[in-house]
């Protein structure tokens, strides 16, 4: 038995996932003629209360849309600096934008009002790049699955309105947000100019996310995926997994948070760990005592068929998943508390 705890991108289709994809009808997407994808884009959209979508086969290119919908070159991207568009997206912002970013020392990813505030730039003064959208992460990936209080981004909007900035929300994982927090998709619809989320992730789709926004954002939105690239054709197959995933898996995400959080119990008990990171959501960053090196314990944890990753400057991570069952999860629990160094 082998437990990939690496990730929540890891996960493989169900079997009613598969089936419900197998039943898809499907057209010429690049066309908008795949009825699938069509009906995706319109569920999505209603979900959030906005008026369009449009289908992306990734996250980062969804991202990168955005970016470009807003900016020009030369222009500059408030974010928090453990921001995805900023450490795993490849540059894409000023490869695909020419755009420079403003890098704010959050609290776990995520930024508040008066830090956006501080960050922008006098748009007179010429010799500054001018600063033109704000980039939020929720939940964030570096800070450990955080999640932001709605109230924060409702005061981050209100800065974004008092400077005409767009505002845009990396929602790769806002569905885990939805669900810790209580949350319903319309109230992030009502602030941002533009949203991601994934399809891929917690949900269990094998490939896929969407951006969201106004009608005419989204025409724009579509030339630009053409651009990038992004055209598919029969993708209806791939629309078909995340419909059956946002009516079958959402709700479900509570046991991902759950099991996160037995799994961040047990180690704050363990010996030979330093710290665990507070966990909301399903992701678990910790640390591991100094005379340890981080490559040695996930060597160890491999020796016992379960794979984590390691996210830098010694911290580890583990991230729950569809895929990671309670058989699994018991015996990650007894294996950790059985290591010994």
């Amino acid at each position: 038995m082998e437990i990939n705890l690496i990730s929540d991108t890891v996960t493989k289709p169900t079997n009613e996932m598969l089936h419900a994809m197998y039943q898809a009808r499907v057209g010429d997407d690049v066309y908008k003629q795949d009825p699938t994808v069509n009906a995706l884009e319109e569920k999505v959209a209603r979900m959030f209360g906005m008026e369009a979508a449009l289908f992306f086969p990734s996250g980062t290119m969804a991202n990168q849309t955005a970016l470009k919908l807003h900016t020009n070159p030369g222009d500059e991207i408030i974010c928090d600096k453990w921001s995805h568009i900023y450490l795993y997206e490849a540059g894409g912002a000023a490869f695909n934008s020419g755009c420079s970013l403003s890098l704010l020392d959050g609290h776990r990813g995520m930024i508040s009002a008066d830090m956006v505030k501080n960050a922008i730039n006098d748009p007179e003064f010429f010799h500054a790049p001018l600063s033109t959208l704000v980039s939020i992460e929720n939940t964030t990936n570096k800070g450990g699955g955080a999640c932001y209080d709605i109230e924060t981004l409702k005061e981050i909007k209100q800065v974004c309105l008092d400077h005409n900035l767009k505002y845009h929300l990396d929602g790769a994982r806002l569905w885990n947000a939805l669900v810790a927090k209580g949350q319903s998709p319309k109230q992030f619809g009502e602030l941002f100019d533009t949203i991601s989320v994934c399809l891929s992730k917690g949900l269990g789709a094998p490939v896929g996310s969407v951006l969201v926004s106004d009608a005419a954002t989204i025409k724009r939105a579509l030339r630009i995926r053409k651009i990038f690239g992004g055209g598919m054709r029969q993708a209806g197959y791939l629309a078909a997994a995340g419909i059956y995933a946002l009516d079958n898996h959402v709700e479900r995400l509570a046991e991902d948070h759950r099991r996160a959080k037995e799994l961040a119990f047990i180690l704050q008990r363990l010996p030979w760990v330093a710290s665990v990171e507070p966990v909301e959501t399903n992701i678990l960053i910790f640390t591991v005592q100094s005379h340890l090196d981080e490559k040695f314990v996930i060597q160890k944890l491999k020796e016992k068929s379960i794979h984590i990753s390691s996210m830098g400057q010694g911290k580890l991570r583990m991230v729950t998943h569809l895929d990671y069952r309670q058989v699994m999860h018991e015996y990650v629990l007894e294996a950790l508390q059985r290591l010994q160094f």
